[in-house]
């Protein structure tokens, strides 16, 4: 346990009990895209990353945030959309849909689940509603108690709220290190959460697992006190040898060992001459491409499909950001995936790329053929 600075509480439970267990020291910020033509300032990496374990409930969070967030809109994956169309319809099959309102906390990464409930006759208010919905959005307000508490407020007496979270027990199994980003507050398990909910007077009554991120958890809290179900005993049984200390803090070896690995791959690719792309300017890699040193010597641009992030470039690079199809005019050697999860959708979209796709690993630090 390390001793805080004055005012320096768990975002969660208020307490003092906090442990280091991941520092990048100073990296670019993660939602600032500056345009292209803008000179690479070193004020630009200046920005502290970490995540502390808080040891009274649980909860890893990100120890502070000096950035400013001007995150441009990105796409909504495909894999994104299909699995909330998924995770609705397990939550209607358990008869669990009842009501007529329905409130979404939105994300700032975009996407909604409305339409999908809109669609089952649901009408759409901004008060007290019959089901309430969060998806990755709640992760991103640094006072945890107080949106909680604002979320169970806004769930009828008896009503219902979903959330749904990247599990830290995912994270931690699959070296997923560079899920810390800025703007992200809160990392969760389901004990931590369900002591969120209790504080806000809710608790858990079922929980479903996803395979999206590598492991995604949503939650069905109503307000009182109710007994775990087996689903959620399971879960819980799944995440336990995850989450102590011990375990967390293995996530900076596997930053280490990720940015050590990307910085060889392309190294020893520009040394052949071959021409490396990447595809996602997602915030998770604004990490990365800092730790591992990456310019535009070893990856000459990112493609990505959102035309608010086209024309920019990566934070803290020299390295631009162009439209796919840049990407498929410039014939790549090979393509770095940023996020695997945009793989099969990819594929399908731009065949002209089949056998240049490299999938960038965290969890075995190594770059895969996809």
């Amino acid at each position: 346990m390390v001793v805080l600075p004055s005012g320096r509480r768990c975002r969660g439970c208020g307490g003092t009990e906090l442990s280091p267990v991941l520092d990048l020291g100073t990296v670019p910020a993660a939602d600032y895209f500056p345009h292209a033509d803008t000179p690479v300032g070193l004020a630009e990496s200046a920005h502290p990353l970490r995540m502390d374990l808080c040891g009274r409930c649980g909860l890893a969070q990100l120890a502070e945030d000096d950035t400013r967030t001007e995150e441009p809109r990105g796409i909504e994956p495909e894999a994104l959309r299909v699995q909330a169309a998924e995770a609705v319809g397990v939550v209607a099959k358990a008869g669990l849909l009842r009501g007529k309102t329905v409130r979404e906390f939105g994300s700032p990464h975009g996407g909604t689940w409305l339409p999908l409930l809109t669609d089952r006759g649901f009408a759409a208010t901004d008060g007290r509603a019959d089901i309430v919905l969060d998806c990755f959005g709640v992760m991103h307000e640094p006072d945890q108690r107080a949106a909680f508490a604002e979320r169970a407020a806004a769930t009828a007496p008896n009503g219902l709220l979903l959330i749904q979270f990247h599990s830290l027990a995912t994270i931690v199994a699959s070296g997923q290190w560079n899920a810390l980003r800025h703007g992200h507050f809160a990392y969760y398990s389901l004990a931590a959460l369900g002591r969120l909910l209790a504080t806000a007077g809710m608790s858990i009554t079922t929980a479903w697992r996803f395979d999206l991120y590598g492991g995604t958890v949503l939650v069905a809290a109503r307000h009182g006190t109710h007994l775990a179900d087996a689903a959620i005993r399971e879960i819980r049984t799944r995440e336990a040898e995850y989450l102590g200390l011990t375990a967390v803090r293995q996530l900076q070896q596997a930053a280490d060992t990720h940015a050590e690995a990307l910085r060889h791959w392309l190294t020893r690719h520009a040394a052949q001459g071959d021409r490396v792309y990447a595809y996602g300017a997602a915030s998770r890699a604004v990490a990365l491409f800092s730790l591992a040193g990456v310019h535009r010597g070893l990856i000459t641009a990112v493609a990505d499909a959102s035309p608010a992030k086209q024309g920019r470039r990566m934070p803290g690079t020299d390295v631009p950001i162009i439209a796919p199809d840049e990407l498929l005019t410039a014939r790549p050697d090979l393509v770095l995936l940023t996020l695997p999860d945009l793989l099969p959708e990819l594929r399908t979209r731009y065949p002209e790329l089949d056998g240049c796709w490299i999938v960038d690993d965290p969890a075995t630090a190594t770059m895969k053929g996809g």
